[in-house]
């Protein structure tokens, strides 16, 4: 059965899109490495680098912050990079709710695209195997998120409101 409704299909073209970047600083080995995938994919989608913006934080606690802000201040995208590793403390656990916890209301509210490429890892090796190891690249997944999901977004805002 075929539906007559009208249907809103992704898109990955970044051009003309406005795209914050928030990353994280704790474990720079790994949101470096972050940071150069979503950069990479980015440009390889038609992102100019004038319409990029990346803004550095001390660590995954501070993502929503900075990534509520960008939405607010008119980002068509947002791009959220960090990484913890579990130690030997509860310490994960609540950095990685608080983090996620404000990640999801960012891309629940806001008129941005979000994409989370915050790693929540074991181990250092789990962390390498997801900055273009046997996982891909969680940096690129998330910038193409956020591209995708800023196109999404707009196509409620043209949709045809008369019928």
């Amino acid at each position: 059965m075929s539906l007559d409704a009208p249907s809103f299909d992704s898109q990955l073209d970044a051009a003309g899109l406005r795209i914050g970047i928030v990353v994280a600083r704790f474990n720079a080995d790994i949101t470096e490495r972050l940071l150069e995938g979503a950069q990479a994919a980015l440009m390889a989608h038609g992102a100019a680098g004038d319409d990029i913006r990346m803004v550095r934080v001390p660590g995954a606690l501070e993502i929503p912050a900075v990534a509520a802000r960008m939405a607010e201040t008119g980002f068509d995208a947002i791009v959220c990079l960090g990484c913890v590793i579990r130690g030997g403390t509860a310490h994960f656990d609540h950095v990685c709710r608080v983090a996620m916890d404000g990640i999801g209301r960012v891309a629940e509210l806001a008129r941005a695209g979000v994409g989370n490429g915050v790693l929540t890892v074991d181990t250092r090796e789990q962390a390498l195997e997801r900055v273009g190891g046997a996982h891909g690249h969680k940096g690129e997944e998330a910038a193409l998120t956020a591209v995708e999901m800023a196109h999404l977004l707009r196509a409620f805002d043209v949709t045809d409101r008369t019928g």
